[in-house]
């Protein structure tokens, strides 16, 4: 009978024991994925802060007569701009595109059409 008994005293400790082995090593898994998933955060973080300084940013507000269309322009400009920004590359390029469909002349054509060349380049990469 004592030796059933310290059997199965035996059995739960090696239990216990195999417990707490798994627990500790789940969690160093979790914690080295959690930094792994860091890394990559900021590695992304980084490169789009390099591409935002790399594209032109939008030119000074400048006051137009009533009838040109060029309030539009800006904000379809502006609008593009910050898709780009926001990780919206597709998104970005639609909008310069409509611009230069619409304002072909425009005053951000130039800097429309070296935004859109940026953002197929992110495109690509992806």
């Amino acid at each position: 009978m004592k030796g059933l008994f310290w059997m199965v005293v035996f059995g739960f400790v090696l239990t216990a024991a195999g417990i707490v082995w798994y627990v500790l090593r789940k969690f160093k898994e979790r914690q080295l994925a959690e930094e792994a998933r860091m890394a990559s955060f900021l590695a992304a973080s980084a490169g789009k802060a390099r591409l935002v300084e790399a594209l032109p940013s939008p030119p000074p507000a400048v006051v137009a007569p009533a009838g040109d269309g060029l309030a539009q322009q800006k904000l379809l400009f502006e609008a593009a701009h910050k898709a780009g920004e926001a990780g919206e590359p597709a998104l970005a390029i639609q909008l310069y595109a409509r611009l230069l469909a619409r304002y072909p002349a425009s005053a951000f054509g130039a800097q429309a059409r070296a935004a859109v060349e940026a953002l197929k380049k992110k495109l690509v990469k992806a």
